[in-house]
């Protein structure tokens, strides 16, 4: 910790003398998610100026990728946002198959969308039990894990992990379904359908938490589209915008997918968007389960050669995942492993925004914003 003095003093005025505190939150801070390091320069109790430092869990993902072949960078890709880590795979493998002008079979499809639901469930669901944690509340991390428990079961069932699941592969999924998998994914579904109402009484009607968060951290709309902030974020502050409706893959096209917004941007609205995108999620899952009852029996995969090269040329292939946009660029030279794959995660870009978000704020409140914000620190470093 630093302390800067300035002193001015001016023609028949008195002496001024104020004091500016530089203060590191971070990178080992428990409300930053991990090794994140926010440089703060306060005056008083008040923020003025915000610089988020990352970096300290840079991995160099992106250059493994070149020394990766197509199979084998699945496995990094999962990892820099471990709480997404099936829909960071799907990213991968959808850039991969359209430049092998490749598609996967109809129930490989279903059952994609399927589980990026139940992963999008599982990410918000952590956030929605660690966010009050953070500020006091204790309660909700047990009925939010609860609730994922439920989720992880049947995740853990069919890909043996349970949070890198590895069950992406060029061209579809790993293996076929156990038998009666389906069935207690449906059970999973109603399970948690029932009982989110426990934390939505037990957080939102909290008054403590309403007050903490209401006007709080609030983001225009012109401030997400200069920085690319993305998912519920943006949509909470007024972006109508979701790739699964807008620029739909996989089997979206097929489903009727609503987009939730506020107007506020504040901190509450962010939250509340996270607790009712839990609910949509839970209703496209419902629409996959029922849509795979009525597929009949096929393939989950297309047969690969044993070794892979894609054509030369490049692609870039983008989803909604559960923090926001995540892009793939990829460049292809012909050969088994990529010659390029940029990264364009979420979290990278909406934690940008905290330079014009958290000065204004009190120190207090930078807490509840930062809570709010629904990043993870390797996907902000890969």
């Amino acid at each position: 910790m630093t302390t800067e003095r300035i002193v001015g003093i001016g023609a028949g005025a008195k002496e001024l003398a104020t004091e500016d505190m530089t203060l590191n939150i971070g990178p080992q801070h428990p409300s930053t998610h991990g090794v994140l390091r926010l440089k703060l320069t306060l005056d008083g109790e008040r923020i003025s100026a915000a610089e988020p430092i990352v970096g300290y869990m840079h991995r160099g993902a992106e250059k493994l990728f070149e020394v990766r072949d197509f199979r084998q960078i699945i496995v990094l890709a999962n990892r820099h946002d471990w709480l997404s880590a099936f829909s960071s795979e799907l990213g991968v493998v959808l850039a991969v198959e359209r430049m092998l002008g490749m598609e996967a079979p109809p129930r490989a499809v279903w059952m994609r969308t399927l589980l990026a639901e139940f992963n999008r469930i599982l990410n918000h669901l952590m956030f929605l039990g660690s966010y009050p944690l953070e500020m006091g509340a204790i309660t909700p991390v047990f009925y939010a894990f609860r609730e994922r428990e439920a989720l992880q079961r049947v995740m853990e069932e069919i890909s043996g992990g349970r949070m890198h699941y590895m069950f992406n592969r060029v061209g579809g999924l790993k293996e076929e379904l156990p038998a009666g998998w389906t069935a207690r994914a449906r059970t999973a579904v109603a399970e948690v359908r029932a009982r989110m109402s426990d934390i939505d009484d037990i957080i939102m009607g909290n008054e403590i938490f309403r007050a903490r968060t209401r006007g709080v951290g609030v983001l225009t709309k012109e401030q997400i589209m200069q920085y690319g902030v993305s998912g519920p974020i943006a949509r909470a502050s007024g972006v109508d915008f979701d790739l699964r409706r807008d620029e739909p893959y996989l089997a979206y096209g097929e489903l009727d997918v609503p987009v939730v917004t506020r107007s506020e941007g504040d901190c509450l609205a962010r939250f509340e968007c996270l607790l009712e995108q839990v609910h949509v999620s839970l209703d496209l899952a419902g629409a996959c389960l029922d849509r795979l009852a009525e597929l009949p029996p096929g393939p989950i995969n297309q047969r690969l050669p044993k070794v892979l090269k894609v054509p030369e040329g490049h692609t870039y292939a983008w989803t909604e995942n559960p923090l926001g946009i995540n892009g793939y660029y990829l460049v292809s030279r012909g050969e088994k492993t990529p010659w390029r794959l940029k990264l364009r995660s979420a979290s990278f870009n909406n934690i940008q925004v905290l330079t014009e978000l958290l000065p204004g704020n009190l120190v207090a409140d930078m807490i509840a914003i930062l809570g709010s914000m629904f990043f993870v620190v390797g996907d902000i470093d890969k």
